[in-house]
């Protein structure tokens, strides 16, 4: 059975918005993530800020190991804020797309962008650029390639009115900006993915996941029906999900998400973890049953 929580933050036990790749030097499972910092003093808003992207890997997709954080990503000077990683893999190079902003706030009121690296392998980046996007205050990239040579990327611009905007590229390196995407409510953290033969986004909308479907990565029309706004009843999912990235594996989705789960001792407990479940169409509807034993799931085999 895949354990609940999936993973907890060693240091900080803060661990959200993960991103999971198969890492091919080490062949094992990597799950990235915003390593907040939620034991340490909060002013403010404080402990959102000023966290690193954590790693922990897997050989089974049951039990995660803490590996640490990735290294050398500071391209200026100071403890600086990373968030909410996108790593895809392309002609023979990893890209990651992070959320950057300079310096430990302590409110909302700084410029946030997102940042690109590469690398030859998930340890040593290479910084490339801060994107010219849609603002100044973007989050949360998802990045996936719409036809061959083609990449689109959704992201937060939380200028305009925290909408979901895109950029294109056909090389990974240089964005031309197409405007806004999703805008029947505020939300962050898309993710885009295919699967049964049709085109999915999520989003957070801070109510559960809000789902949308596509004929053509363009035109998106929402569900009724959200996904993982009712708490769950295992172990640490007893909330709300948050900013989640799904797997398509052997024909079958599963979705890493973060909670922050409620203790009866101490209901505002800052404390976030990782938790996983299987997506599956239902009359043409996406759904998820966060409850559902996953014991014979292939997340067991990847």
């Amino acid at each position: 059975m895949i354990p609940s929580p999936l993973f907890r933050d060693p240091i900080y036990d803060g661990a959200t918005d993960p991103v999971i790749i198969w890492n091919r030097e080490e062949s094992s499972w990597w799950i990235l993530y915003t390593q907040r910092r939620s034991t340490e003093v909060r002013i403010g808003f404080s402990s959102i800020h000023g966290s690193k992207i954590g790693i922990a890997s897997s050989v089974d997709g049951k039990k995660w190991l803490y590996r640490g954080t990735l290294p050398d990503l500071d391209f200026e000077n100071g403890h600086n804020t990373f968030w909410a990683p996108e790593v895809i893999f392309m002609n023979g190079k990893y890209h990651m797309y992070v959320s950057y902003i300079t310096g430990i706030p302590t409110d909302w009121n700084y410029p946030r962008h997102i940042v690109h690296y590469t690398a030859d392998n998930l340890w040593k980046w290479k910084f490339e650029s801060v994107l010219n996007l849609s603002s100044e205050k973007v989050i949360d990239a998802c990045v996936y390639e719409i036809k061959p040579g083609r990449f689109k990327m959704w992201y937060k611009d939380e200028a305009n009115n925290s909408h979901t905007y895109t950029s294109e590229s056909n090389d990974l390196h240089n964005w031309e900006n197409m405007g806004p995407a999703i805008t029947d409510c505020s939300h962050e953290g898309a993710n885009v993915f295919e699967f049964k033969g049709n085109k999915w986004m999520i989003t957070d909308f801070w109510k559960g996941l809000g789902i949308y479907s596509s004929e053509d990565f363009y035109n998106w029309e929402r569900q009724e029906e959200n996904i993982l706004d009712i708490p769950g009843k295992r172990e640490w999912d007893n909330a709300l999900g948050h900013h989640a990235d799904v797997l398509v594996h052997k024909d079958r989705a599963f979705i890493f998400y973060f909670v922050h789960p409620i203790f009866e001792q101490e209901p505002r407990n800052p404390a976030t973890c990782l938790l996983a479940a299987e997506l599956k169409i239902k009359n043409g509807k996406l759904i998820c049953d966060r409850d559902a034993d996953m014991e014979d799931s292939c997340l067991i085999n990847l």
